[in-house]
C-alpha cells in the first residue's frame, strides 16, 4: 500500500492570510503508474475531500509541467504534479458557537495549539451538528472555512481530553498533515489502565475496523500497521498509569493495543468490558472509579516542526481535575489495598 504523499508548498514569503493560495507540489511515488488521476489524488491527499479535489481538477487547478490534467488521465509514475487551490469556504461546515468552552494553548498566524476537554466532540457527524470543536473554531476564526476540514491536522475521540493541533492556513494544514503521515509529529498520552503492568514495552499488532462492530476497531491481520509504546509511570495495588507514545495515529488505538493486551483503558465503555471491583477497594475508592464515566486517557505532550519556521514546538497540558482526583483516590487506598491483598499473595486464606 502507498503511503501519503509528502507535498511541498510553494507560499509567498510573508503570506499568512488563509485566503492565500500556495501551490501544492507532489513528487509522485512510485507504484502509482497507471493509476487514474482524481483517485491518486484522494490516495496523496487525505486531507482535502474528494469534491473539492474533483472541483480543482474541473477546473484545470493540477497540472504536470503546462498541461492542466483532467481526471481520468492516468499517471506515468514519478512526474511532478502542481496543483493551485482555490479555497472557497466548505459547504458542509456548520456556523461557530462561541459557547463551546476551549482552552487556547497557543496561537500564532499559522496554527492553534488546544487543551481539549473530555466530552467535546471534535468534527460534526451523525447525530452530532453543533457543539463540536470545529464549530467552536469557526467561531474563533471564521476564515478556518476555508481550510480542509477547518484546520484539524489530527483528532481526538469525545472521551479523550488533551492537546490538539489546528492548521490556521491551507499551506500549514498541508505541511502539518505531511509531517503526521511520516510520523514526525510526537504525541506523548497518559493511560490507566486496569491491572497491574510489570514492565515497559511495545504493541506492533495491525488495526482494522471490527467485523461484525462497524462502530468499532480490532487487531486484526489485513488491518493498517499500528505501533504503540508505553512505559509504567506509576503502579498502584490493581492499575497502572502509564505513559504511552504513538508512532502511528490508527482511529482507537491506544484504547485497542491496551485491551488486546489484556490491560484495557479504566472506564473505555467500548473495550474495557464489564467494570471489576479492584479487590482491597475501599468504600471511597469505589465511589471515585463508579464516577469516572469515561476512558482514562490523556494527550499530554505534542511535539511537531513550526510548519513555517521549522523550529521544534513542545506543548504540555495538565491532568484535568476529574484524572487528577482519580489518581488521588488511587493513591489514598493503596496502603489498605496492599494490607488487604497481602494474606492472598503469600498464599494464606482469609
Amino acid at each position: 500500500m502507498n503511503s501519503p504523499a509528502q507535498p511541498r508548498t510553494d507560499a509567498p514569503e510573508g503570506t499568512t492570510a488563509v485566503s492565500s493560495s500556495p501551490r501544492i507540489v507532489i513528487d509522485v511515488p512510485p507504484g502509482l503508474e497507471g493509476r487514474r488521476l482524481d483517485l491518486a489524488l484522494a490516495q496523496l491527499l487525505p486531507q482535502y475531500s474528494r469534491s473539492r479535489l474533483q472541483h480543482w481538477l474541473e477546473t484545470g487547478r493540477v497540472r504536470v509541467g503546462d498541461r492542466a490534467l483532467g481526471r481520468r488521465d492516468r499517471l506515468l509514475g514519478g512526474e511532478q504534479l502542481v496543483l493551485e487551490p482555490e479555497y472557497e469556504p466548505d459547504g458542509s461546515v456548520e456556523p461557530g458557537e462561541p459557547a463551546v468552552p476551549l482552552r487556547l494553548v497557543h496561537r500564532d498566524p499559522d496554527l492553534f495549539v488546544f487543551d481539549k476537554p473530555a466530552g467535546l466532540v471534535v468534527h460534526p457527524g451523525a447525530g452530532v451538528r453543533h457543539g463540536t470543536l470545529q464549530n467552536a473554531l469557526l467561531a474563533l476564526d471564521p476564515q478556518l472555512a476555508r481550510v480542509p476540514r477547518a484546520g484539524i491536522v489530527h483528532r481526538l475521540d469525545k472521551d479523550t481530553s488533551g492537546l490538539l493541533v489546528v492548521a490556521r492556513t491551507p499551506a500549514a494544514q498541508a505541511a502539518l498533515s505531511a509531517a503526521l503521515a511520516a510520523r514526525e509529529v510526537h504525541r506523548e498520552y497518559l493511560a490507566l489502565c486496569v491491572g497491574v503492568l510489570t514492565g515497559g514495552g511495545t504493541i506492533d499488532q495491525p488495526i482494522g475496523r471490527h467485523r461484525s462492530q462497524r462502530t468499532r476497531m480490532a487487531v486484526r491481520p489485513d488491518g493498517r500497521a499500528a505501533v504503540t509504546h508505553y512505559r509504567i509511570e506509576r503502579r498502584f495495588p490493581a492499575h497502572t498509569l502509564l505513559r504511552v507514545q504513538l508512532e502511528t495515529g490508527r482511529t482507537h488505538q491506544i484504547r485497542v493495543h491496551l485491551a488486546h493486551i489484556g490491560y484495557p483503558l479504566l472506564g473505555d465503555p467500548t473495550y474495557g468490558g464489564r467494570r471489576r471491583l479492584p479487590p482491597g477497594a475501599t468504600p471511597e475508592l469505589l465511589a471515585a472509579l463508579a464516577g469516572f464515566q469515561r476512558q482514562a486517557l490523556h494527550a499530554a505532550r505534542l511535539e511537531f516542526e513550526h510548519p513555517r519556521s521549522g523550529a521544534m514546538q513542545t506543548f504540555e497540558a495538565p491532568l484535568p481535575a476529574d484524572f487528577v482526583a482519580l489518581l488521588a483516590a488511587l493513591e489514598q487506598a493503596a496502603p489498605a489495598q496492599r494490607e488487604a491483598l497481602a494474606p492472598r499473595r503469600r498464599g494464606v486464606p482469609r
